[in-house]
């Protein structure tokens, strides 16, 4: 039986965390640097990009194996996905903005980390294509996906917009920057963020043309993709529903 080899992803390039900021309680913009970054662009918003974590004081970059990357002695990387919050060219510093959670190695190195220590990004993947001719737009997640949305907010035109954003806390909210039809839902129990978020958006009106973007906790997106699909009759030519993560 023959195995299907992916094709491999753009090389990492090695930086170095030049700065951080809180964001919010439960969010830490990191910045890292490094001359590698030259080339880098972020040529549609939500994209992506794997930022490879030190094991220890080392960063060891490690290889592609034909479906996944694996250290020299075979043990596999800390590797995690992020949106590429925002880039200046000219300085070579990319942000990275990391929502906080208990558990895994992402959030205790984004608390800890300091300017001069080492990581490694490879991308970015590929965005989301803004159509600027949308009659509306409709984007939610959780928050995980708030660097994204902040981002597309940066760049979608300017037609009726709803956001609907469901946090653990709302120590989570922060500022959207855009005069929109926003609405945050507190919700703790990640088992209830689909159903929370398709309650959200019952006043949202679905015109034939109105654009959705979400992304989050993969089950809550097959929950949302059920309600849009299934109940509120959107095409899914229309919709981009993306799953960040899995609780379990």
């Amino acid at each position: 039986m023959s195995h299907r080899v992916r094709q491999p992803p753009p090389p990492f390039r090695v930086v170095e965390v030049a700065d951080k900021e809180a964001i919010s309680p439960r969010m830490i913009r990191v910045r890292v640097t490094g001359d590698e970054l030259e080339g880098f662009a972020i040529e549609a918003p939500a994209a992506s990009v794997r930022l490879l974590l030190p094991q220890g004081d080392e960063l060891e970059i490690p290889t592609w194996q034909g479906n996944e990357f694996r250290n020299a002695d075979g043990s596999s990387p800390i590797i995690r996905t992020l949106t590429p919050r925002r880039f200046d060219g000219d300085r070579r510093l990319l942000d990275l903005d990391i929502a906080l959670h208990e558990g895994g190695a992402l959030t205790p190195w984004a608390e800890e980390c300091r300017v001069g220590d080492p990581a490694a990004v490879s991308g970015p993947g590929r965005g989301y294509t803004v159509d600027s001719g949308a009659f509306s737009y409709v984007v939610a997640g959780d928050e995980s996906a708030i660097p994204a949305i902040c981002q597309l907010l940066e760049w979608l035109p300017d037609v009726p917009i709803s956001a609907r954003v469901a946090v653990a806390s709302d120590e989570a909210i922060v500022d959207l920057h855009r005069d929109i039809d926003e609405r945050w839902v507190v919700e703790p129990d990640v088992d209830a963020l689909g159903d929370r978020l398709v309650q959200s958006l019952e006043d949202v009106v679905f015109e034939g043309a109105t654009k959705v973007w979400a992304a989050g906790e993969a089950a809550a997106m097959q929950r949302l993709r059920k309600h849009l699909f299934g109940e509120r009759g959107v095409d899914r030519f229309n919709a981009s529903v993306r799953g960040y993560w899995k609780a379990r």
